[in-house]
């Protein structure tokens, strides 16, 4: 028995030694090679999203339908957390602003912030968060238990009655929830400048005003428009793509929050240096 194990114990430690080696090389090599097909599979589902877009028959009732389950329903998820964040925002500017003398800045200051950057970025992470999980979730649903095939079945295109409607919807409906986050934020902010304070709201909101240009507003709207679109898009593919199981429906959803969530951020530092670019 000693004489075995003796035997083979010079084997298992030179497997011990030599696989490591190709573990780190294998697992890397996988990676990028994932990547690379995730790229040119998402590019592949993007070009037949713009194809099936113009080709008619035209899903309206559909697009009406998600439009009101995706903008509609997340009105008061996004009004509490737009109302937080200018309450709070307000809350934690004051002392600093305060220490320099500048405290009447304040709504000018907050104004300025949640128009350029704040309120398109949170609400866009709350939707993907929100709506991106939600609809990846329901499509990889859909996949499991083979609706989609019987759609293909019956003569009915699924990617253009589940996907384009989708990625529509979200696409049109983030910017209007943005503008809707906006405003209670401003709200937000001027309850938080009472609470230590008393300011009319005339003289609150025409500091706001006075303080916001073309240029901050324009370039924050357009943004959103990329925003809602990358979550619907992302969305639609990892549900539609998602594998066959119930375990493919979590990983979709969660994939879909991720991955939606990265290109906002991506989007958004693209668009503060086109923004930037453009105005020096």
């Amino acid at each position: 028995m000693e004489n075995t194990l003796s035997q083979q114990s010079p084997k298992e430690h030179h497997e011990a030694e030599v696989i490591p080696e190709n573990f780190g090389e294998t697992i890397s090599h996988s990676v990028v090679k994932r990547f690379f097909l995730d790229v040119a599979s998402i590019t592949l589902f993007t070009l037949r999203f713009f194809k099936e877009v113009f080709k008619p028959p035209y899903e309206f009732n559909e697009l009406m339908k998600q439009s009101y389950l995706i903008g509609y329903r997340s009105l008061p998820l996004v009004g509490i957390t737009a109302f937080i964040m200018g309450l709070v925002l307000t809350i934690q500017s004051r002392p600093t602003l305060a220490q320099f003398g500048a405290e009447s800045w304040l709504p000018a200051m907050v104004a300025v912030s949640i128009i350029r950057e704040i309120g398109p970025a949170i609400t866009a992470l709350i939707f993907a968060g929100k709506v991106g999980s939600g609809i990846g979730a329901e499509l990889a649903s859909m996949n499991v238990t083979e609706q989609i095939d019987a759609m293909q079945v019956s003569w009915t295109n699924p990617f253009k009655y589940l996907v384009v409607t989708r990625v529509l919807a979200a696409t049109l409906m983030l910017p209007l929830l943005v503008v809707f986050a906006d405003a209670i934020g401003l709200c937000g902010s001027f309850i938080g400048v009472n609470l230590k304070g008393n300011v009319s709201s005339h003289l609150f909101f025409s500091q706001v005003f006075q303080s916001l240009q073309f240029s901050d507003l324009f370039p924050a709207f357009i943004k959103t428009f990329f925003f809602g679109f990358a979550v619907g898009l992302i969305g639609c593919y990892k549900g539609y793509n998602s594998n066959k199981g119930t375990e493919g429906v979590g990983k979709a959803a969660n994939s879909a929050v991720v991955f939606a969530s990265l290109m906002v951020f991506i989007i958004d530092m693209i668009a503060v240096q086109l923004t930037s670019l453009l105005q020096n």
